[in-house]
């Protein structure tokens, strides 16, 4: 019983520090404004944007949530996009996350910078 307490104490206090530092973005990430409007119609940087039938969004503390349930927030994210243009990934953003700036906004900038996926930094040029 006491191991079983323990394991679970850590497993907070993993999910806790997660929280705290920056997750793994891929390379086709970009950061955005989003705002869900109604559920799976969104504003993308403020142009209309739609979830695809299957997006994943995380919140700040890495955990899964209902996109509907973040209707009328805006939300700095990093996000990727289907090739059909659909939103597919999205990840609101915590405030160490933030603070990793730059970031890319567009798919013209991210071409043009170099990614360091190591430390989860962009160089422009």
């Amino acid at each position: 019983m006491y191991r079983c307490a323990l394991t679970l104490a850590l497993a907070a206090t993993c999910v806790v520090a997660q929280a705290q530092t920056h997750r793994t973005f891929p390379a086709n990430a970009l950061r955005g404004e989003l705002v869900i409007t109604q559920f799976p119609d969104a504003l993308l940087n403020g142009k209309p944007a739609r979830l695809a039938p299957g997006a994943r969004v995380k919140g700040d503390t890495n955990l899964w949530i209902a996109p509907a349930g973040l209707a009328g927030q805006k939300l700095v994210v990093h996000y990727t996009v289907e090739t059909s243009g659909l939103l597919q990934d999205v990840w609101v953003l915590n405030p160490v996350e933030l603070a990793n700036k730059p970031w890319p906004t567009t798919p013209a900038e991210a071409a043009s910078w170099t990614f360091i996926p190591g430390n989860q930094t962009w160089v422009k040029p």
